[in-house]
């Protein structure tokens, strides 16, 4: 199985090219962009019933679509349902990735996709309830809205607003904070922090969803009320 990235990073959309008959690719139940029609496609509930209430809670949808490539050759696309970037990552079977809420777009069936409880701390954080944890082997696919943007974190750690964060390697622990306080939460314009620690890498997506909405809330048109 080859793939490739496709218009990165505003539209960016995934390419597979399955090298033989029986190959897969697990995606998002939206996710799909266009197929040849000898590719098979079966939806499915991954992991059963408790796995699928798992993935409604953390944003993902409850069904996944699975293609079986019947001949070398044949091709897939798929790509994220906000404009945005994608990347790519071949699971190396020992390090995992934690992903943020909705990030994540599709793997090989060799990868597993659990999704895990953040505590408290993710959920005040504006990062969600639920971290995705990906492990396992072969190429593993998220998106973001925005550019992503990937940085080696040292001993030294890292802070990235939690609405910027898209991934992180599983020897990065991380804790929320204000930003210099409550003064500073509402004085700076910025709003809650993860400050990153260990070794690892850390995803970062050029734009938050987020604060688009909150940008263009002013511009809503807003009916009035006759009464």
């Amino acid at each position: 199985m080859r793939y490739d990235l496709l218009e990165k990073p505003d539209f960016s959309m995934v390419q597979v090219t399955f090298d033989a008959p029986g190959e897969q690719m697990v995606c998002e139940s939206s996710a799909m962009v266009a197929r040849d029609s000898a590719v098979d496609m079966k939806t499915s509930m991954q992991g059963g019933m408790m796995a699928a209430l798992k993935r409604k809670m953390s944003g993902e949808s409850i069904f996944q679509n699975t293609f079986t490539a019947s001949a070398p050759g044949q091709r897939l696309f798929f790509a994220p349902s906000p404009e945005g970037d994608v990347e790519a990552i071949n699971m190396d079977g020992y390090t995992p990735i934690m992903m943020q809420s909705g990030a994540y777009l599709g793997a090989a069936p060799t990868v597993q996709i659990d999704s895990s409880w953040g505590g408290a701390k993710g959920f005040f954080s504006g990062m969600g309830a639920v971290l995705i944890k990906a492990t396992g082997t072969g190429p593993l696919f998220f998106a973001s809205y925005g550019g992503i943007h990937a940085v080696d974190v040292g001993p030294a750690g890292y802070i990235c607003d939690t609405g910027h964060v898209v991934a992180f390697t599983g020897g990065l622990t991380y804790n929320v904070t204000r930003l210099g306080g409550l003064r500073g939460l509402f004085a700076s314009g910025e709003g809650l922090v993860c400050h990153f620690s260990g070794q690892g890498r850390l995803w970062m997506s050029t734009r938050n969803s987020a604060s688009l909405v909150a940008f263009l809330n002013p511009f809503r048109p807003v009916q009035k009320s006759n009464g």
